[in-house]
């Protein structure tokens, strides 16, 4: 019986210590692929790395990660070759796989989210252009209000708000069109607003597999859910 006791205590301490030593080592970890993403990435703010699954030594030893959250402010894209920031970046990576002796990984499949404000949307606009909340239309939806300040080619001011919706293309641009434009029955004059004030940016600069799945419009601005698979992950 002595024999015994003295086994259970020893499975207990060298459980305590194996279980202390896999959150020493996660730690390290997640404080390692947070500086790379800060470095990569040209963060200004810590970005948080979490790293799921227990116990997170064997997933190394493996180089398979089952699941990994990653949170971030600041990150930049590019729209139409000029920088947009991303706020609030949140991104849920699956079945990661460590390459390159650690070097870089590659998730088998992604989701998450991030912000655009409408101060930078605005700077994606043409010049005399706008963009801000419009609050939710008849059905309910969400909706942009873009406020245009344009001079028409007959000399005269087009300076009014319109109602716009907002829509993901192809997995990598996001569109704004206005539902109506009162034109007072000026010929010619909606086609030339809607040149200006109808949008279609495309959004470059993600992680390889990482596409556009909606946007929908918020007070602060438009909020944005990407997914992917085989998204790549630079080191």
């Amino acid at each position: 019986m002595r024999a015994l006791r003295i086994l259970l205590i020893l499975t207990v301490v060298l459980g305590g210590l194996f279980v202390a030593a896999d959150r020493l080592a996660v730690n390290l970890a997640e404080s390692e692929a947070a500086a790379k993403i800060k470095s990569n990435q040209g963060l200004t703010g810590e970005p948080e790395v979490s790293i799921k699954g227990f116990p997170f030594l064997t997933q190394a030893a493996g180089k398979e990660l089952d699941e990994v959250e990653v949170t971030m402010d600041g990150m930049t894209a590019e729209a139409n070759g000029q920088s947009v920031r991303l706020t609030t970046m949140t991104a849920r990576l699956r079945d990661v796989a460590l390459e390159n002796n650690f070097s870089s990984a590659t998730a088998a499949t992604a989701t998450g989210a991030a912000s655009i404000s409408y101060a930078d949307l605005s700077e994606l606009a043409e010049d005399g252009i706008s963009i801000a909340y419009g609050g939710k239309g008849e059905t309910g939806q969400p909706q942009v209000k873009v406020t245009a300040s344009l001079q028409l080619p007959t000399g005269q001011s087009f300076d009014r708000s319109v109602v716009s919706a907002v829509s993901v293309a192809g997995g990598d641009t996001i569109k704004l069109r206005a539902e109506e434009i009162a034109t007072d029955g000026l010929p010619g004059v909606e086609q030339l607003v809607r040149s200006r004030i109808d949008m279609e940016r495309k959004i470059s600069g993600l992680p390889q597999g990482l596409e556009l799945e909606s946007v929908e419009p918020t007070e602060q601005g438009i909020d944005i859910t990407f997914k992917g698979s085989r998204v790549a992950l630079a080191g």
